[in-house]
This record gives C-alpha cells, structure tokens and sequence, in this order.
C-alpha cells in the first residue's frame, strides 16, 4: 500500500492527504472528543450479577491474598522433601486427610498427607506428590525418593497480593473482570449510571416495520440499527419514535429530550432544505456545526447542543448511519460514559482488493474474512455502496484504507472487526 508516496507497513496509516474543504477523521473524531467531558456521570452501587457492561468508577483493590493460604494443585500427598529422602524408597505412613476447605493440623515429621486439588498444605509440608506417582497400600504410602520443592504448590498470593489494584476505574466490566472481583469477595460495584441516549428520526416518508408503506415511503431502518448499536453499549435508549416533520414538533421533542437526555443522536434530517426541520431546530435550542468529513461512506455530520446536552446529527444513509455512529459518536459515548478504553483494536491484514487511483476520502470497506493459501484474507462485499444495508449485515468488519492511498491485492490494511465495536 503506498499513499503520498510512501509504503505501508504493519502500522495502521493515517490520512496524510485531505481534499479541501473535507475534515480529516482524525481531526473530526479529535473535536468531538475534546467538546465533552468523561467520568461526570452519576456514581451507583451495581451488584456483581447486574454489572456486565457497566463501567466502573473507582479503583477496587484487594483486601486479601488470593489464594489465601498455600495449596495444592493436585489430588496427592502433602509431604516434606527431607522425609523422602530419608526414607529411601520405604513406605510413609499418612497422618491426615485434608480435603479442600479443611483448616489442616501441621504435618508430623516422617509422615505424608493425603491432600485434594485446592486444599491448604499443612505447616511444615514443601512438596505435593502427584498421587499418580505413588504406590498406597493401606495408611502407608511409597513415595519417590527425590521431587523438587515447592512442586505442585500454589502458593499464597500468587494470582493477587493483598493490597493490589484489581480492576482500574474506567473499566468496562467483562465477565473475567466480574470473575476476579468476586475472588476477592466484592460484591457491590461502584459503577456510572449508564448513559442516557435519545433517539429521534424526523421524516414524514419514514413508515415503520409492521405498517403498510404508502407511496413514497420507505421502512425505518435507522431506529433499529441505531437503537441496537446503543442498547449493545450497555446505554440508556430514550426512544423517541418518528417525529412529525415541522418546525414545531422537531423543537418540542428536542427540547424535552435534552432535560432528561445526557446526548441527542439524529439520523438524516440536518441538510438546508426547506423540510430539513433539525438543523434549525438545534441552532435555535443551542448551536450546531455542519462538518463535511473527508471519510466514505459518511461524509456530511452534525454536532453541537441542544440547551448543554450534547447533539450529534447522523448521515440518513443507513450504512452511513451506522459507520459514523461506531467510529465517530461511540468514542464519544465511551468517554461521556466515563470509559477508560475509547478507541476499538484493530488488526492488519491483508485484502483482496485493489485501488490504483489515490481517493480524497478514507474508506470504510464492510469486508469478511476468508482463508486463502493458507491465511486470513479480507474479502470485501461487492457493492460498497452507502444504502446496501445488507452489505453490514454479511460482513465481520471494516478495512479501513486511508486517504490518498493506492492498495494492491494482498496489501495489508486495518482490519476493526464488529465485536470491536460493540
């Protein structure tokens, strides 16, 4: 891949070329971000159970060692490696059974203990000997003449030392994080309250899914795209269904929105025609700005407040709409949400695609990927165009190809899978 002459490597490349009068992405997504603040949400208590997707607020740290004694990591005996030796290959006799959860009695000398993955070793044991390694006969036990200390034993505090940070504040709880926290007996997580998102469509030639469609109407798309993408954040959908297409009706529904919203997404409806009612409707209520962005698909977006709660206007193309709400607004509903991680990972890959002429605008490509000779290819879909919703609904992710660069057929580009976004 080469773009302003240069090569690409394994480093994701950045738009180095933009066409006058497009903003570049990097400097859109840059505005976007430094206009809001993160970590102002409203701090609750979220029992383990119910914090899945939540984002926590405060540093959890632990207040004991896991695992709280040493153990054994195998059904075995608990032995002490001196006695081995001593013994010379002659049968110890066992003095205790220790099962896991069982407070053990220390370990008379030249005896062993019959010990259970995940009970505690008993004062003055150093081995655990595999019980596939013994020969038992009655309470006596042959054992190896010769093991190294400490074999098959966990010791106390090896996972997490009491006093440790275990989870950050910012982070976005998963199940492994849940996981670890229960481990160190927290219950109760203080986490944000999640972020409340208010949904508008605006368009009389909108019907909805279950409507009979009348001339020049076209299905509702957008809604559900969209309200699945903000109920997939772990957000607060405020739905506010299709509103009627004046003046009047845009100002009420906006204007009750932002007292109870903490961010206002549109999709369509912010261009200069005369039935375009958003775009007024916001400058009236607050301020807006109308970026034209030098990204494909997606190029026209809209941001501002609407009294403070702030405002973000989606292309009405439904691939539009959902690109720009992943890689644009989700960073900024990340940070408002008090999310430490903004940004999605990525990958490099190779595609199998080629451009030979140098376009203005970075590309969003929906693409899957396929094996070929052996490796992981990305395979676009065939028709990139920015109203071929099926075009997402085949596709794994994006291969992001910067502006202003050519790409041969197996030139590496990003890769964002969909998962990433979510």
């Amino acid at each position: 891949m080469s773009g302003c002459g240069g090569k690409g490597g394994d480093k994701p490349l950045t738009d180095c070329c933009s066409q006058p009068g497009l903003m570049p992405f990097e400097q859109a997504l840059a505005q976007l971000l430094d206009s809001v603040q993160g970590g102002k949400q409203p701090v609750e208590k979220v029992h383990l159970t119910a914090a899945l997707g939540r984002v926590l607020a405060e540093d959890l740290c632990a207040e004991l060692d896991v695992p709280p004694a040493d153990n054994s990591a195998m059904d075995g005996y608990a032995v002490r490696v001196a006695d081995l030796a001593a013994a010379a290959g002659k049968p110890l006799t066992i003095s205790q059974r220790i099962p896991a959860g069982v407070d053990p009695e220390p370990l008379q000398p030249g005896t062993v203990a019959r010990i259970f993955t995940g009970a505690s070793v008993p004062e003055g044991a150093d081995a655990v000997v595999m019980q596939e390694n013994t020969e038992r006969d009655g309470e006596q036990v042959k054992m190896p003449t010769e093991i190294p200390l400490g074999d098959h034993i966990r010791r106390r505090g090896q996972d997490i030392a009491n006093g440790d940070a275990v989870v950050k504040a910012g982070t976005r709880l998963q199940p492994q994080h849940l996981g670890v926290l229960a481990s160190i007996g927290i219950a109760e997580l203080p986490c944000y309250r999640p972020l409340r998102v208010a949904l508008l469509s605006s368009g009389d030639e909108l019907a909805q899914p279950g409507e009979v469609a009348g001339p020049g109407q076209i299905y509702n798309s957008n809604r559900y795209s969209l309200t699945g993408l903000i109920q997939q954040l772990g957000m607060e959908l405020i739905d506010l269904g299709t509103i009627e297409d004046t003046r009047a009706a845009t100002i009420e529904a906006l204007q009750g929105a932002a007292e109870k919203a903490d961010l206002l997404i549109t999709s369509g409806g912010v261009s200069v025609g005369e039935e375009d009612h958003i775009k007024a409707a916001v400058e009236q209520l607050g301020e807006i700005s109308l970026w034209k962005l030098a990204i494909k698909p997606g190029k026209p977006l809209a941001f501002g407040r609407v009294g403070q709660t702030p405002f973000i206007g989606l292309p009405g193309n439904p691939v539009s709409a959902m690109l720009c709400f992943q890689v644009l607004a989700r960073p900024v509903m990340m940070k408002l949400q008090g999310a430490g991680e903004l940004h999605p990972k990525s990958v490099m890959l190779p595609i199998d695609y080629q451009r030979s002429k140098a376009q203005k605008r970075r590309e969003y490509l929906r693409v899957r990927r396929v094996e070929q000779d052996g490796q992981l290819v990305l395979k676009p879909y065939t028709n990139q165009s920015s109203g071929v919703l099926t075009s997402v609904a085949w596709a794994e992710g994006y291969a992001v190809i910067p502006a202003d660069a050519q790409i041969a057929a197996g030139d590496r580009v990003e890769f964002i899978p969909f998962s990433e976004l979510a």
